[in-house]
């Protein structure tokens, strides 16, 4: 009997559901539906499929992938267990791997298919980050600075890829946005690593934070959201009114910008308001999308 039988169907999948984090699943699927669906104007089979594999699969290899291997750490972390992630019971360490790989395959195969060798290529490069963020030998996570962009990769490819897939003319504006998007991401990884320097630590995990410190962790996130929202006046309009979305992240993160290592811990609180943040951002994001698409009609 398997470890995945011992302990129960039902506590698997339940188990598997938290650790792809249902509440960022739109993170990653919003990016590449919006990217593919104004490239295009048109919804068809790569739109659809292309969207669930970044809803629910691409989560479920990018967290599952990284439960397993910060098991150790994840032990010594509060936070896990919830919107933050499931603390993988070591039987259930094979079926999460298994169930990250398996469910990902038709829908790559499916985007393989329809796509062009270009697009082949950016799924292929943002796979390759989502298994060696966390994945020996590479475990990108563990390498300070390449853990934040790593991070980022992992949400702003989706975008890149809807792109490429629809074959878009690249413009400036465009450009723009993808870079703006990416410091978004650089931004939210480092503050993300700020809570769990102790964790890390004990369990000799290296980080951006625990390389540079949290109050120097916390700074460099409010430059990178900073960065994020002065890059967006580049975009066509009415893309620079998005620069203004990075305020909520700036008010978030800004009251932990001198917190100390011990007290690291504290920043879950501002962690939590960014996860609804998120949701608020999008949702302008999405107005804004829907502006864009009327004027340009």
């Amino acid at each position: 009997m398997s470890g995945a039988e011992r302990i129960g169907l039902g506590r698997v999948i339940r188990t598997l559901f938290v650790s792809s984090r249902p509440i960022s699943w739109v993170n990653t699927a919003f990016p590449f539906a919006a990217a593919y669906l104004v490239a295009t104007r048109q919804i068809d089979g790569a739109l659809i499929v292309g969207t669930i594999f970044f809803l629910i699969p691409y989560n479920l290899a990018m967290y599952g992938i990284n439960d397993v291997f910060d098991y150790e750490s994840d032990l010594r972390n509060p936070r896990k267990g919830g919107a933050h992630g499931a603390v993988l019971d070591r039987r259930l360490h094979p079926v999460t791997l298994w169930a990250a790989g398996l469910s990902c395959l038709p829908f790559v195969v499916y985007l393989v298919w329809v796509g062009a060798p270009l697009s082949w290529l950016v799924l292929a490069t943002s796979l390759f980050f989502v298994v060696f963020y966390s994945a020996p030998p590479l475990r990108l996570k563990e390498v300070p600075f390449a853990d934040s962009v790593t991070s980022s990769i992992h949400f702003f490819s989706p975008e890149v890829y809807g792109l490429v897939l629809a074959g878009v003319v690249w413009t400036p504006g465009l450009v723009a946005i993808v870079v703006a998007f990416a410091l978004w991401g650089v931004a939210s990884h480092a503050f993300g690593a700020v809570q769990d320097v102790s964790a890390d630590r004990q369990a000799g995990i290296s980080s951006i934070a625990t390389a540079r410190g949290a109050a120097w962790t916390v700074r460099f996130a409010l430059v990178c959201y900073a960065l994020a929202g002065v890059v967006m006046l580049a975009a066509e309009w009415p893309g620079p009114l998005a620069g203004l979305l990075v305020i909520p992240y700036l008010v978030a993160v800004w009251p932990y910008r001198s917190v100390s290592d011990a007290a690291s811990h504290e920043a879950t609180r501002g962690w939590r308001a960014f996860l609804w943040i998120n949701q608020l951002a999008g949702f302008g994001v999405t107005l804004l999308l829907i502006w864009w698409w009327l004027l340009t009609g």
